[in-house]
């Protein structure tokens, strides 16, 4: 059986988690389409266990969180009774930001349900080495998952955002435009103003450029829920530890004194 060298590997990585597309970085390595997406599919499923042993005991002190859209297969409107609708259609991406650092402690992929903002939550709270200051948008079960797994430990606001309505006649692909934004304070003593979601709003941008399936109005979409799982493994952990943040001159782990150096693309290979 023939296997792919090291150097072909690292090409091929490289270039999906510089936001190109399975068919484009065929094109540039010559690697073939169904090879790149069992080597995305390995090196996501390694970023899984790397990410869950090194992201321990983190001293983050503001932590938002936030959810992108996408979706797997199909969008949601397409899907039918014979399609599995847990695995396909609409499909959210949970993350959580620290402020500080710019470090992604926690993620979860999966339907935007209060199941999932409850192990979300429950994620992000077993990562933390300290009490912290919470800030989600207005999502409701967010009020109930917070308080399950953080209990009164924990400094949290709802940033509620308020939309305008669209023109009449108008059609839009993107949200309605926003035209205030409340903070509430639900528990503990959360500081004014700190009770933001600005940096993991710019998060999600980075996921958009760095991720061809997130790409607004193209073909590029993942066909399996595995395949957007990896995915977004491959691109938290190239993200926190390989990844120089332009603001911070090192990368997010690096900041969080995770790690004491800049890490390769070969690294996450061979993590």
């Amino acid at each position: 059986m023939n296997v792919l060298s090291k150097e072909k590997q690292v090409q091929v990585i490289s270039a999906i988690v510089e936001g190109n597309s399975i068919r484009s970085t065929e094109r540039m390595t010559g690697v073939h389409r169904d090879t790149i997406m069992r080597l995305v599919t390995r090196v996501g499923g390694s970023c899984v266990h790397l990410l869950d042993e090194k992201m321990r005991r983190l001293p983050c002190r503001l932590i938002q969180c936030d959810e992108i859209w996408s979706f797997v297969y199909a969008k949601q409107k397409h899907l039918n009774g014979h399609h599995n609708h847990l695995t396909m259609g609409d499909q959210y991406v949970f993350v959580a930001l620290d402020a500080e650092t710019k470090l992604v402690p926690s993620f979860l992929v999966g339907k935007r349900s209060p199941e999932n903002a409850y192990h979300f939550m429950a994620d992000l709270q077993g990562r933390l080495a300290r009490r912290v200051q919470l800030t989600t948008d207005g999502f409701r079960p967010y009020l109930t998952a917070v308080e399950d797994t953080f209990g009164a430990d924990v400094d949290y606001a709802m940033l509620v955002k308020m939309y305008g309505s669209p023109r009449e006649g108008e059609e839009r692909y993107s949200p309605d435009e926003i035209v205030n934004a409340v903070p509430i304070r639900i528990t503990g003593d959360p500081r004014l103003q700190n009770i933001s979601t600005s940096y993991v709003e710019r998060q999600n941008l980075t996921i958009r450029m760095q991720l061809r399936r997130f790409t607004r109005l193209t073909n590029a979409f993942s066909k399996k829920l595995e395949n957007l799982k990896s995915a977004m493994a491959l691109h938290f952990a190239h993200y926190n530890f390989v990844r120089l943040h332009s603001t911070l001159r090192v990368t997010p782990a690096m900041a969080a004194k995770i790690t004491d150096h800049l890490w390769s693309v070969q690294d996450l290979l061979c993590a």
